[in-house]
């Protein structure tokens, strides 16, 4: 099982609740996550509830044709599981801001790595 993070992976589902969210397939231009990220493997997710104001980011597990929620990083429901209602909601692939090492608006890199140290420095050219 590995980290996985992918672009243009995008599917569908009308799963209800807080458990494992079974997926509907690819939007049109999209991959599925079985196939993007493989199966047994984890990856940054993102479920939005369309017409709606539920979100959730996290980390999960892909399986055929269904993605666990294993691990929240933010919400609509104060950063815990959120209790999806009825309707479609799209889960997509996502790389969340509290993951990422950038550089700001001046080229200094920045970010928190998982050993909790922060990266500053900056690179001439």
């Amino acid at each position: 099982m590995a980290l996985v993070v992918n672009d243009r992976v995008k599917e569908t589902s009308v799963t209800t609740g807080t458990g494992s969210f079974t997926l509907d397939g690819a939007v049109t231009g999209f991959e599925t996550f079985s196939s993007a990220i493989g199966n047994t493997n984890t990856t940054y997710y993102a479920i939005t509830l369309q017409g709606g104001a539920e979100f959730e980011v996290g980390l999960g597990t892909v399986s055929a044709g269904a993605l666990s929620r294993d691990t929240i990083i933010s919400s609509s429901n104060s950063d815990s599981a959120v209790n999806f209602s009825a309707g479609t909601k799209d889960v997509f692939c996502t790389l969340p801001a509290s993951k990422a090492v950038y550089k700001n608006a001046s080229d200094v890199i920045e970010g928190v790595p998982s050993n909790g140290f922060v990266i500053a420095m900056s690179i001439a050219l």
